[in-house]
């Protein structure tokens, strides 16, 4: 019996061996074609991977540590006789910064207390002008009702041709001048009436002296300035001697009431942004340290230097290729508040953010706060 092979499968079972070996050697003799496919093969990850970590876990190296600042200006002009702070001093609410000259102020407090009370003394001179009117009109009218009850007498007996017209005549003239007399009374009575004004504190010119007191009160007051809030002074040039201005500023406050970041974002990168989502930051003044935020806000717009008002819209045409993103400031403020700040952390100071709009816990996320966390390690080197 025979046990010889096919001879037709003989051919097949040599062509796969041989086949396999020169897709081998094809490899072994092309190597840069394997390693272009896997380079280009990680490129094509690393962009999906930076695409997804813009929309789930948006980061920035341009926040910066933002706050409420304050130019502190004088309210008067003056000369500076005394500065009560030194420079990034830390000051509270009320506490004097800086004094003015009083002197000038003294007496236009002085000159103003004078004029209230010589206003006093002329209403006091009205009323006695109005009294003295009202005394004349009542003897302007007694002397009328005189002239009147004579005249009715003589006019009597003129009728009965008992006195002489002449005598009738002026007993009439005599009547009208009494009327006469009264109607310039009354005339003057309204005048000194009108002169007065309201009685008591409602009198126009009492309430102009008032006024030119409180005022002069306030300018006294204002001659020592005093800190609106708790705080830090900064920037502090000024000495005794120096003449200020009303309305200038004198000193920088920076108000220590509330902080905050302001990060710079992609548009691109706010698709999925919503306020409250968490935020981790990287002080380069705190390295190797990540805090917590929230986001609070997002702008509504930003200054492209378009506006011309009054006028055309400016052309802003460019010959690149792609135009540069623009960068959408988003305001973020730190857990837990005001108390919660690092103390070296200054105004302007730069900050690391990472937003993680699309939770804690996704790969994305878990990835960038790894990176975020070498980063801050990283701090300590610059």
């Amino acid at each position: 019996m025979s046990t010889d092979a096919n001879p037709a499968e003989s051919p097949t079972e040599e062509t796969v061996p041989a086949t396999a070996t020169s897709q081998d050697e094809t490899a072994r003799k092309n190597p840069a074609k394997a390693v272009a496919t896997v380079v280009v093969l990680v490129l094509i990850a690393l962009v999906f991977i930076y695409a997804l970590s813009d929309r789930l876990a948006p980061s920035s190296s341009r926040g910066v540590v933002s706050a409420h600042v304050v130019q502190i200006a004088p309210r008067v002009a003056g000369e500076v006789v005394s500065v009560d702070v030194t420079d990034n001093a830390v000051v509270e609410a009320g506490d004097p910064l800086f004094s003015i000259d009083r002197r000038p102020f003294e007496l236009a407090l002085k000159q103003a207390e004078a004029n209230l009370a010589s206003a006093a003394q002329g209403i006091d001179a009205s009323v006695a002008s109005l009294v003295a009117a009202q005394a004349a009109v009542t003897q302007a009218r007694t002397q009328l009702d005189m002239a009147r009850t004579d005249a009715e007498r003589t006019l009597k007996l003129e009728a009965r041709g008992i006195v002489p017209t002449a005598q009738g005549d002026a007993a009439r003239t005599k009547v009208a001048d009494a009327e006469a007399q009264l109607s310039a009374a009354r005339a003057n009575l309204e005048s000194a009436r009108v002169q007065l004004g309201p009685k008591g504190a409602e009198n126009p010119t009492i309430l102009a002296a008032q006024a030119q007191l409180e005022r002069a009160q306030y300018d006294l007051a204002s001659t020592t300035v005093r800190a609106p809030h708790r705080g830090v002074v900064t920037n502090v040039t000024l000495s005794e001697g120096h003449f200020v201005n009303a309305g200038n500023p004198a000193m920088t406050f920076i108000d220590a009431r509330g902080a905050w970041i302001t990060v710079d974002l992609r548009e691109n990168q706010l698709q999925l942004l919503e306020p409250g989502d968490p935020v981790r930051l990287v002080f380069d003044a705190v390295p190797g340290e990540i805090f917590d935020g929230r986001v609070q806000s997002i702008a509504w717009g930003i200054d492209i230097g378009r506006q011309e008002k009054g006028g055309l819209v400016a052309d802003q045409s460019s010959n690149r290729w792609f135009e540069p993103a623009r960068h959408i400031p988003v305001r973020v403020e730190l857990e837990g508040g005001v108390e919660n700040w690092p103390n070296k952390v200054r105004v302007g100071g730069k900050v690391h953010a990472v937003i993680l709009t699309g939770g804690e816990n996704n790969p994305i996320a878990l990835l960038v706060r790894g990176l975020q966390k070498i980063r801050s390690w990283v701090s300590y080197l610059h």
